[in-house]
C-alpha cells in the first residue's frame, strides 16, 4: 500500500490535468466561445502538455517505475503485435462509430442547431473543418495518448493497481468530452457518446498498460477520430 502522502503527491498532477482539460473546454464552448475562450483553451492545453514532462523530470523517473530508477524517456519503434492490435481495435471502433451514427445518431441530432454552433465555433467552413479533422485525428490523438495513457493511466496504475486503474483513467479521460458534447447535442447523444468515449478510454488504457507503449492505442485512436470526422462532415456539410 502506498503511504497517504505518496498518494496525494501522485494525485496532484492528475488533478491539474483533469481541471485544465475541463476548464479549457467549458470556457471555449460554453462560457466564452470566441477569441477569449480559444485562448484559454490553448493555454490549458499547453499546461496539460507540460505537466507530465515537468513531473517526469521532477520525479527523475518514469511514472510506474521504482524509486531510484534513473531511466530516461525512450521512444521505441512499434512492435508488430502492437500494430496489429491497434489496427484491429481501431477498425472495430471505426465501424461502431459509423454504425451508431447511421442507426441512432441521425434521428437524435438537430442539424440546424449543430451547424449553428459550428459556425459560432469557427468550424462551419469546409476547408477549416478538414484541417481541424486532420489535426485532431493525427496530432491531437497523439497528444491525448501522451497525456491520458502515458501519464494519467500510469499514475492511476500506481495509485490503485489493477483493473480499477484502467476504469479510473478512462473516467477522467471522459469528463471533458462530456462537457464538449453537451455544447452541441442533446442529453441522449451526450450519454451515448460519453459511454463510447469511456469504452474507448478503457480499451486504450488497457493497451498502454499491457504493452507499456502508446502505439496500439494511438493507431486505434486515429481510426476512431477519423470515423468521428466523417460523421462530423456529414452533419455539417451533408445534404
Amino acid at each position: 500500500m502506498l503511504a497517504t502522502r505518496t498518494r496525494h503527491n501522485l494525485l496532484f498532477p492528475v488533478i491539474i490535468i483533469v481541471v485544465a482539460s475541463s476548464f479549457g473546454t467549458v470556457m471555449s464552448l460554453h462560457i466564452a466561445p470566441g477569441i477569449l475562450g480559444k485562448t484559454i483553451y490553448f493555454f490549458c492545453h499547453l499546461l496539460m502538455l507540460a505537466v507530465p514532462l515537468v513531473w517526469y523530470i521532477w520525479s527523475d523517473r518514469p511514472p510506474g517505475s521504482a524509486k531510484g530508477d534513473r531511466s530516461t524517456i525512450k521512444i521505441s519503434p512499434p512492435k508488430s503485435k502492437e500494430l496489429l492490435a491497434g489496427t484491429i481495435l481501431g477498425l472495430l471502433m471505426f465501424g461502431a462509430i459509423l454504425a451508431a451514427y447511421w442507426f441512432v445518431g441521425r434521428s437524435w441530432i438537430d442539424l440546424e442547431s449543430i451547424r449553428m454552433r459550428a459556425q459560432q465555433a469557427g468550424t462551419g467552413n469546409a476547408s477549416i473543418y478538414l484541417v481541424g479533422a486532420i489535426y485532431f485525428s493525427f496530432v491531437n490523438s497523439l497528444f491525448e495518448e501522451y497525456i491520458w495513457r502515458w501519464f494519467i493511466a500510469s499514475q492511476c496504475a500506481i495509485i490503485i493497481p489493477g483493473i480499477r486503474a484502467i476504469f479510473l483513467s478512462a473516467l477522467l479521460f471522459t469528463l471533458h468530452h462530456i462537457i464538449g458534447l453537451a455544447a452541441y447535442v442533446d442529453w441522449r447523444v451526450v450519454l451515448v457518446g460519453s459511454l463510447g468515449v469511456f469504452v474507448g478510454g478503457v480499451i486504450w488504457s488497457w493497451c498502454y498498460l499491457t504493452y507499456r507503449s502508446i502505439w496500439s492505442s494511438y493507431i486505434s485512436h486515429i481510426l476512431a477520430d477519423l470515423a468521428i470526422a466523417i460523421v462530423g462532415w456529414q452533419l455539417l456539410f451533408g445534404r
